[in-house]
């Protein structure tokens, strides 16, 4: 076999890793973190009055806080499954922002892709997130954690 046919095959096993691997993250709630980008300082708390000044407030006992961006076509899934949640569980909120219009928020929060969502405590404090769309029955076992 050819040297130029031995690089297409092992760069269509990395990708194919790559696909693989990404797809198996895509969505999952994981636990809090902190970006190397992202000062200790800043945490990855949100307070009452960032909402606020957006014209949202926390939920009484949780936010689902969806980053988005115009053309996601994820985020319009995720909007959906995430409302509906909001519509099911007593005192959870959905806040869904426009992570173009609100950069300072965005890079203060450590979001790299829409779309991303937190889960906020009553207090702001973030519980865990998740990039990409997540399934409904992902969003109520971590609400579950959660509250």
């Amino acid at each position: 076999m050819s040297q130029g046919a031995w690089v297409l095959v092992v760069a269509l096993v990395l990708a194919t890793g790559f696909g693989l691997w990404r797809a198996a993250r895509d969505g999952r709630f994981r636990g809090t973190h902190r970006l190397p980008a992202v000062p200790a300082a800043a945490a990855a708390d949100v307070e009452p009055g960032v909402l606020d000044g957006l014209g949202h407030s926390l939920g009484e006992r949780a936010t689902l806080l969806q980053f988005s961006s115009a053309f996601c076509a994820p985020c319009r899934a995720t909007r959906r499954i995430l409302g509906e949640v909001a519509t099911l569980v007593p005192g959870v909120a959905h806040v869904e922002i426009d992570a173009e219009q609100h950069l300072e928020l965005v890079r203060r929060l450590g979001i790299v892709r829409t779309p991303t969502t937190l889960v906020l405590d009553a207090q702001g404090v973030e519980v865990s997130r998740a990039s990409g769309a997540p399934s409904k029955d992902a969003v109520l076992a971590t609400l579950a954690g959660a509250v």
